[in-house]
């Protein structure tokens, strides 16, 4: 005879089985869903004009040339631009990273601040210097020619305006990314499992490479994401060193010929590349767990070095500074005392003013969404929220002026709604209220550099033990309390990491400024692009500095933090 399997699942008593209750998501983690989709509107635009004009059947004749001729090459020079500014942040900022946590050395507690001050350079600042450096008519070459009695062409001198030298200005300041994170994730690290791989026999490089490398995984693919991301979407370094990539095409297409889907097609093209790349670095991890197995946590302590291994440590994590902050900054000192900018000082406080509040709104506004984001997928997680994360950050991978573009569309189109209905109903006329205005630009800003806080949060939760919130659980703290007794002091690190990258980065941003600002504000980024488009570097200095000085302020705050968690 035949059994039907029962309907409901039985016990051993006979009496079918409760079912466990479904577990309830908060208010707060649904808002993160509503958060994610307001700040991917702008990414959403972008694909929606790149698919407008393949469902309207247009001949799309630029995209068909661009995809004959330039496609190729696009992705070609994009890819191998990554792939070097990838090898030479992480190497140095993972490296440079275990020197000063894991080891003693001459210079060391200086360094420990030095590595940090490249993060405050603009890429596209330093490669203006390097260029008037190293250009022909450059002082190097000149000293050289001078020295030697050679023409110019009679000796060899690598060229600046390359692509591997746009690769060595972008990793110059771009390897304090991986550097704050990685840094962060030693300090976290279980001494305990270096200490029993030292106990092994293991050498201190071995150590590195079989434990806490592998321990530090998440913080390093995170950086590394950034830097990916932050290279794919430069214009100016690439457009001065004349290297055609994604982003110059993006360029050309929507300002050369006047073609905005095909510029979005680009932009969409570009999107996927860079989400390919973030689904496969997060497919290898394989669900693995990279918090640590106890909760004990005494000091490191670090590894004296003597020698040859001392000095060659010191060189090690010197370079780095000199190439990506104290040449750049030494320049443009020299040329600021030479030609400064001639307006007087206090015209310049209201640039940096400017400056100041759009920086520091966004990186408040930014770790505040990127942590909503963060532990809502920690705590509920379900396909839903990761689709929504992994989208919200895609604007990072995009230019600042398309998503400028992008996010005037949506702001325009709410402007132009709200004033048809108060004329149809009230007769009166209500402009543009948010389109052209801060509420437009620090959207943007919010946008663009999301996925920044994202990753510096989602490294630092993944370092933290499920076992804590559970146990908060189990006290009878609700998820809201849990969060904010216990996993929030934890994540103070990442938190903090996440504002000072936010605000050094916004500080930084040309493309968006330039397209969204109120015409009746000025940044110091839009200072130093009216100066050094015009080929006035030495003027532009002043400004430069400027932007180096207020960037250092975060970046010794979060100095002093990590000093407190040592």
């Amino acid at each position: 005879m035949t059994t039907l399997p029962s309907p409901h699942p039985v016990t051993q008593a006979g009496a079918p089985a409760r079912q466990p209750p479904r577990r309830r998501v908060p208010l707060w983690a649904r808002a993160g869903w509503l958060v994610a989709l307001l700040v991917a509107l702008p990414v959403l635009a972008v694909l929606a004009s790149a698919a407008a004009p393949l469902l309207g059947g247009g001949d799309n004749q630029v995209w068909h040339h661009i995809a004959r001729t330039n496609l190729l090459p696009y992705l070609g020079n994009s890819l191998q631009l990554g792939a070097l500014v990838a090898v030479m942040a992480a190497g140095t900022g993972v490296v440079c990273a275990w020197l000063v946590t894991a080891c003693r050395f001459p210079g060391r507690k200086s360094l420990e601040v030095a590595l940090l001050l490249p993060v405050a350079m603009p890429a596209y600042v330093c490669g203006y210097l390097y260029t008037w450096l190293l250009d022909g008519a450059g002082p190097v070459q000149t000293a050289i020619r001078d020295a030697t009695g050679l023409r110019w062409g009679e000796y060899w001198f690598p060229e600046i305006r390359s692509l591997p030298g746009a690769a060595l200005m972008l990793a110059a300041v771009l390897y304090p990314y991986v550097y704050l994170l990685c840094r962060a994730a030693f300090l976290q690290q279980s001494t305990c499992l270096i200490e029993a791989s030292r106990t092994l026999g293991l050498s201190l490089p071995r150590t590195f490479l079989r434990v806490a490398l592998p321990l530090a995984r998440p913080a390093l693919a995170a950086g590394t994401g950034l830097v990916l991301m932050e290279t794919l979407a430069d214009f100016g370094t690439v457009d001065y060193f004349a290297v055609r990539t994604f982003t110059t095409g993006i360029y050309e297409a929507w300002f050369g010929m006047g073609d905005r889907g095909a510029a979005s097609q680009l932009a969409a093209c570009l999107m996927g590349v860079v989400a390919l790349l973030l689904l496969a670095e997060h497919a290898s991890r394989g669900g693995r767990r990279y918090h640590p197995t106890t909760t004990r946590q005494p000091p490191l302590r670090p590894v004296a070095l003597h020698g040859v291994k001392a000095w060659a440590a010191t060189a090690f994590c010197t370079l780095p500074v000199l190439v990506g902050f104290a040449i750049p900054a030494g320049g443009l000192l020299w040329l600021m005392v030479e030609q400064g900018d001639a307006l007087a000082p206090h015209r310049y406080l209201p640039f940096a003013r400017n400056s100041l509040l759009l920086a520091g709104t966004t990186a408040l506004i930014g770790v505040a969404l990127a942590a909503l984001l963060g532990w809502g997928l920690r705590l509920y997680p379900s396909r839903l929220s990761r689709i929504a994360n992994r989208v919200a950050g895609l604007g990072y991978a995009v230019p600042g002026s398309v998503i400028a573009v992008g996010t005037l569309v949506p702001f325009g189109l709410a402007d132009n709604a709200l004033d048809g209905w108060m004329r149809a109903q009230f007769g009166v006329s209500t402009g543009l209220l948010l389109s052209g205005t801060m509420v437009a630009l620090v959207f943007a800003y919010v946008v663009r550099f999301l996925a920044v806080g994202q990753s510096a949060v989602e490294s630092g939760l993944a370092r933290l033990k499920p076992s804590l919130f559970q146990a908060a659980r189990t006290l009878g703290c609700g998820p809201g309390e849990a969060i904010r007794r216990v996993e929030a002091p934890l994540a103070r690190g990442a938190l903090l990491t996440a504002a000072v990258l936010v605000f050094v980065d916004t500080m930084k941003e040309l493309p968006a400024t330039l397209i969204v600002r109120p015409f009746d504000l000025d940044t110091l980024a839009v200072r130093v692009h009216n100066l050094a488009s015009d080929e006035r570097l030495a003027e532009a200095s002043t400004a430069a500095l400027l932007i180096v000085a207020v960037g250092l302020v975060p970046v010794l705050v979060l100095v002093k933090a990590m000093h407190r968690k040592d």
